[in-house]
């Protein structure tokens, strides 16, 4: 299998590896160390080696940070995972909720008299150190760059990925690379920029048509690149990744290894461009005045699909949903009390493989009944393996990395009878889900604009959920792809051709969680009768397509559109999925896709 369920950190291991980076501390003459969920790349994902927050403190979320003084631990984690994180870390540890909770206000807190907190300047992005040192001016307290500590303490540390990259074919990508290249380096050329470097490896995978498999569930290898105005690249890779690449790559991109980036970006001649969100503060140091600011060239191009991409995706959906319905159908077949969340997500893979697009996963599935279902990023282990019982929801968040595209779907499902107040949460959220699917908004908004559509529901019943409404996803690369996200945080206008997820929840600790996901792309909208001729708008191409669950709805509370949009939602689920499943599968989705 792709996934595995053996527990990968333990609550008990914490406090001598903390005993252990404080001995370090004391004796670089630090009073704190800042370990972040974070690689040079700057990535949500990392490889095992770069697992650092995991291995000291227990916490295996995607996203947080620890800070460790030498009388106290903050562990800063979201919204995402203040339930998650009281489960895996000791009591040596103070979870810290963050964003609430500033670094720099906590560390006022506790160095009220000064202090020195060091970091690894390869693991912190340019603009994360300028906020912190900014809201730290006048405390006495300063941010010293250092060599990792955390390093020198892991005796077992695994060693740096070295899969090889393959190319990823024309007919996918939908422009070829050296096409990409000369584009980009025109539009640099324009600003006036030499060059910009690279730090994001799924920005260099896409620029130069290639993917790898240096982190688990993200088709990437990890690398860095300079593109210059001229369209030339200098990759900095490990050579064996892209020993068998020489022709694809090209004459115009040179390689070279990983370990002489730095003197390369010493000796260009600027103006260089990085882009201070993501380059980590190394970069920028080694550029020195002749660096600039700007954003990453490959962001935007990469985040808006062409129509290639697009097909891919689409035609990836049709047979993701196809496997999804398999599962479903041979889920509902099962009496509660007999299987057990492992034994979802190993079917659900089983259903997939039958694909020979198939690539990966493309996160670890989140398979959470009951309580569990109230964990949003819940990972399920041999240890926390629970048995789906009559009354409970099902919260299933999957995906899959094929050839054509990357999928993330989320279906909340019920287990027998399920009580009221778990049927009106799930009807709010559905409510929610229309909502956005239905929506139409003038060219130039942005996510943070329009995402209160989808909470609206949930906040007239006065509940919320405490992730985004929706995150971008790539074609066959990140399942979580920026720039463009519907978060209030998010001010990129979305564009066609960018994909995102719609999926809100409601989750109550302690007791049942609820999420619905599908994604859509941003497409040109067909004017209505009436509209004004000079007013742009744009709406959903929806992606996916697999039933929701009809049994979750109190039809009373949805209104006439509400049913006119699922209704017509569930033909559209028949007509395309049903040529694609097996008899059984067959005749459950009739019933499933039914009008309500």
């Amino acid at each position: 299998m792709f996934q595995t369920f053996e527990v990968t950190a333990r609550p008990e291991q914490g406090p001598p590896r903390l005993a252990a980076l404080r001995e370090e501390m004391a004796g670089a003459g630090l009073d704190g160390f800042l370990v972040p969920r974070a690689d040079a790349h700057q990535g949500e994902y990392v490889a095992a080696r770069d697992a650092r927050l995991a291995w000291l403190t227990g916490f295996t979320g995607s996203a947080g940070f620890c800070v460790a003084l030498r009388d106290i631990a903050g562990v800063f984690i979201d919204g995402r995972y203040r339930t998650q994180v009281k489960d895996q870390v000791a009591d040596v540890y103070t979870p810290v909720p963050w964003p609430d909770v500033r670094m720099g206000d906590w560390l006022k807190d506790q160095l009220p008299q000064g202090g020195k907190v060091g970091f690894d300047p390869w693991l912190h992005a340019v603009a994360q150190l300028r906020e912190a040192r900014r809201s730290l001016d006048g405390t006495g307290i300063e941010l010293i760059a250092h060599d990792n500590l955390v390093d020198r303490i892991w005796p077992d540390q695994p060693a740096p990925p070295a899969e090889p990259a393959r190319a990823h074919p024309l007919d996918f990508a939908g422009e070829t690379a050296r096409a990409k290249r000369e584009r980009l380096g025109r539009e640099l050329a324009a600003a006036g920029h030499r060059g910009a470097v690279l730090t994001l490896p799924d920005s260099i995978m896409w620029l130069l048509n290639i993917r790898g498999s240096d982190i688990e569930r993200n088709p990437v290898a990890q690398c860095f690149a300079i593109l210059y105005d001229t369209g030339a690249v200098d990759l900095f890779i490990t050579p064996s990744k892209v020993a068998d690449l020489a022709d694809h790559l090209g004459g115009d991109v040179t390689v070279w290894p990983t370990a002489t980036l730095i003197d390369a970006l010493e000796a260009l001649d600027g103006p260089i461009r990085y882009d201070p969100g993501s380059a980590p503060q190394a970069v920028a140091d080694a550029l020195g005045e002749r660096g600039t600011e700007g954003p990453d060239p490959c962001l935007l191009p990469k985040a808006c699909k062409n129509e290639a991409e697009i097909a891919g995706s689409a035609a990836a959906h049709l047979r993701d949903g196809a496997a999804m319905v398999e599962c479903l159908a041979w889920l509902d077949a099962q009496a509660p009390g007999t299987i057990t969340e492992i034994d979802v997500v190993r079917r659900l893979e089983a259903c997939r493989r039958q694909d020979n697009a198939l690539q990966d996963i493309s996160f670890e599935t989140i398979s959470g009944t009951g309580p569990n279902g109230a964990i949003m990023h819940y990972r399920v282990t041999e240890e926390t393996d629970a048995t789906l019982q009559d009354g409970h929801l099902l919260v299933l968040d999957s995906g899959g990395q094929y050839l054509d595209g990357t999928t993330d779907i989320t279906r909340t499902i019920a287990v027998g009878e399920i009580g009221h107040e778990e049927r009106a949460a799930f009807t709010r959220v559905l409510q929610g889900m229309i909502a956005m699917s239905r929506l139409r908004w003038p060219r130039g908004h942005s996510g943070r604009e329009i995402e209160a559509v989808g909470r609206m529901p949930l906040w007239l019943a006065g509940q919320d959920f405490n992730h985004g409404l929706g995150h971008g996803v790539g074609a066959y690369l990140s399942v979580h792809e920026g720039p463009q996200r519907l978060s209030r945080t998010s001010d990129v206008a979305l564009q066609p051709g960018m994909i995102l997820s719609n999926e809100p929840g409601y989750y109550r600790e302690g007791a049942f969680g609820i999420r619905i996901e599908n994604l859509l792309v941003v497409q040109a909208a067909t004017p209505p009768e009436g509209a004004d001729p000079e007013r742009e708008m744009y709406d959903w191409r929806t992606l996916t397509f697999v039933p929701i669950d009809r049994r979750c709805i109190l039809a009373d509370m949805l209104a006439v559109e509400e049913r006119a949009w699922l209704d017509a939602y569930h033909s559209q689920v028949w007509d395309k999925i049903a040529p694609r499943v097996g008899d059984d599968a067959r005749a459950w989705l009739k019933q499933a896709c039914a009008p309500l």
